[in-house]
């Protein structure tokens, strides 16, 4: 799952899509109205990648949280984030049991409740999967493709042709004034 261009902005409802960097702030757009609209420097603006939730041992991030869930509702849509604050609580004790209760609020729940069916709604949400490698057989240091890459980047570029340059024409010579007025 990629969560890198989806942002929160404090203060602000739902979820938003990174479109462009401007001078003073970066435009962005409503992941379910559409709407653009931009973010001033002065607005708390998160990327989803870089919010984790605590927990006993080391911070998970949030796409492992959201996997979790993917997991656990076999594909489908969460809780209810409007749902009462234990029940919140119990359901999310199910998905992450090492989580912080201390440190994790049921504001933070909710949050990560309502993003999560934001995204399954728009069909953002495709756990990660191990990346398949294809059976390669292991070369040798030294040999192959270690040596094909460095004459490569020995090799200068190739120049393009220079344009031919004509000599610059030169214009008649122009006799300076001297400092003498002529008497006629």
């Amino acid at each position: 799952m990629v969560l890198k261009d989806i942002l929160s902005i404090s203060g602000q409802p739902g979820l938003f899509k990174f479109i462009a960097q401007g001078k003073n702030a970066i435009v962005v757009e409503h992941l379910e109205t559409k709407k653009r609209s931009s973010a001033f420097g002065s607005a708390k603006v998160s990327s989803l990648e870089e919010i984790s939730v605590f927990t006993e041992n080391e911070d998970m991030p949030l796409g492992k949280v959201f996997d979790l869930i993917y997991e656990k509702e076999d594909g489908g849509p969460a809780i209810d984030h409007k749902s009462e604050p234990e029940k919140l609580k119990t359901w999310f004790e199910t998905v992450v049991p090492e989580y912080d209760r201390e440190r994790v609020y049921n504001s933070d729940i909710k949050k990560i409740v309502q993003w999560y069916n934001i995204l399954h709604s728009l069909n953002l949400l495709e756990p990660d999967k191990p990346e398949e490698k294809e059976a390669e057989p292991e070369k040798e240091p030294g040999s192959g493709e270690k040596a094909s890459k460095a004459v490569k980047e020995k090799k200068p570029a190739a120049k393009k042709p220079a344009a031919k340059k004509s000599a610059p024409k030169k214009s008649p010579a122009k006799k300076k004034p001297s400092g003498k007025a002529k008497a006629d």
